[in-house]
């Protein structure tokens, strides 16, 4: 991603400039404030917001997003994700594994889809809040139309059976489920309703006695868990949700997984893209990421020829008119310059809440960052694509808090880098060992038995 341009704003609160450094130097992605950073996405803001509008409007989008390790894949999605929060989207975030949340297993995605859900108002999982704002809206609905609170109850449930007809003609369980819900805390059972609605997020071994109150049986399914995504989109748009914005992360694992299981996820992303195509979950905007090896490999998408088709799009041009509308978009990654025009950002919006912000610029100037940043690069073998966490990392948690801390500390001096194989991962530890001339041994390789 290019960081030429930046368009911070001129008035950022305490909160959002401490939620992204802290990320920063744990190296991780910052869950919110990303705009803070998000420079140079400007080329892809038309379409994808366009995109955003159309979904609210009662369509689906499917977007696959694919670049190398280091890319920003990760930023990106989440930058995109407060985009559509800031239009009164749900959002949710699933890390695509193989032990965790198979792909091949779409009950399994789908219970980690309600486990990670958020909204503007409530961190994950915001299921619960969400059910609760549709009965209430249900109410106000029938309060409205002129029900009396004796007939409440009976004009509840008629809206209930209205607004989930279509859901129920593929999940009938997922109404059942809300009526057993409804029921339990009425009747003041808050152990019944909570185990009810934890089987209506898609999660396992709920008691028999609280399935058996609300009358459904048994766990989700593979297919009963499309209908239960095609109800929890009816759900957030009568609760006042423009929709739901969904990352399926890393989805390039399935590379690695047992042959079988890597065919039935391929088909499984095959049938949702299909199925957010066919118009049956409107307000939906499906996103999975994923590295080139992945999209081209003989592993990965080629591998089922229907899926390669949908998810084909002309790379071959100057990736400067690469079109954002397409299927599939590509995140060209970092150079040198926009590593160090990053590194001057948030060594910026470090500087604006520090003790003496003008020692922070001075001590620390664009000379010093660049200086780090080709140091960083250097310790990974010059990839400077992959470099931007641990550069970042290592910017602010090594350099600007002690500048900030300690009126003596002068970086140039006193800071030499070091870089420990145990804050690395995997793609870093490989690019470090081959920096130094050093390379894996048998008993570095991790095996899965």
């Amino acid at each position: 991603m290019s960081t030429t341009g930046s368009k911070r704003p001129a008035q950022i609160s305490a909160a959002r400039r401490r939620t992204v450094i802290d990320a920063l130097r744990r190296g991780a992605v910052p869950e919110s404030g990303l705009d803070l950073l998000a420079t140079g996405l400007d080329r892809f803001e038309a379409a994808l917001d366009a995109e955003l509008d159309a979904v609210a409007s009662g369509g689906s989008v499917f977007k696959a997003v694919r670049g190398e390790y280091g890319s920003g894949k990760t930023f990106f999605t989440r930058w995109l994700g407060e985009r559509a929060k800031r239009r009164n989207f749900a959002v949710a975030e699933i890390q695509i594994s193989e032990n965790e949340t198979p792909l091949h297993k779409l009950e399994t995605v789908y219970r980690r889809l309600t486990e990670r859900l958020t909204t503007s108002s409530f961190p994950p999982s915001a299921l619960r809040p969400v059910v609760d704002a549709w009965f209430y809206a249900l109410e106000e609905d029938a309060l409205a139309a002129g029900a009396t609170e004796e007939e409440l109850p009976a004009e509840v449930e008629k809206l209930l059976v209205a607004r989930l007809a279509e859901v129920s003609r593929h999940a009938p369980s997922f109404a059942t489920a809300l009526r057993g819900y409804r029921t339990a805390l009425a009747d003041g059972d808050e152990a019944t309703a909570a185990a009810v609605l934890a089987w209506l997020g898609g999660q396992p071994h709920v008691a028999a006695s609280a399935r058996r109150s609300a009358g459904v049986r048994g766990d989700l399914d593979h297919f009963g868990a499309l209908g239960f995504l095609q109800g929890l989109l009816t759900v957030l748009r009568d609760s006042g949700h423009t929709g739901l914005f969904v990352v399926l992360d890393e989805v390039e694992t399935l590379q690695r997984v047992r042959s079988d299981a890597r065919d039935k996820a391929l088909n499984a992303l095959r049938q949702l893209i299909d199925e957010v195509h066919s118009g049956r979950f409107p307000g939906l905007y499906l996103v999975i990421t994923g590295t080139p090896a992945f999209y081209d490999g003989q592993q990965g998408v080629q591998r089922l020829a229907p899926l390669a088709q949908r998810l084909a799009t002309d790379f071959t041009t100057d990736p400067r008119f690469d079109n954002p509308r397409a299927v599939q978009i590509r995140l060209p990654g970092f150079t040198q310059e926009s590593l160090v025009g990053l590194g001057v950002t948030i060594r910026d919006l470090y500087a604006d809440a520090a003790t003496s912000p003008e020692r922070v610029r001075t001590v620390v100037d664009d000379t010093y960052v660049a200086d780090l940043a080709r140091a960083v690069g250097g310790a990974l073998g010059g990839k400077v694509g992959v470099a931007p966490r641990l550069f970042l990392k290592k910017l602010v948690g090594d350099v600007l808090d002690r500048v900030d801390q300690f009126d003596d500390f002068d970086p140039r001096q006193h800071y030499k880098l070091t870089v420990a194989s145990n804050e690395l991962t995997d793609v870093e530890r490989n690019l470090a060992a081959k920096a130094t001339g050093g390379s894996a041994s048998a008993d570095d390789i991790d095996l899965e038995l």
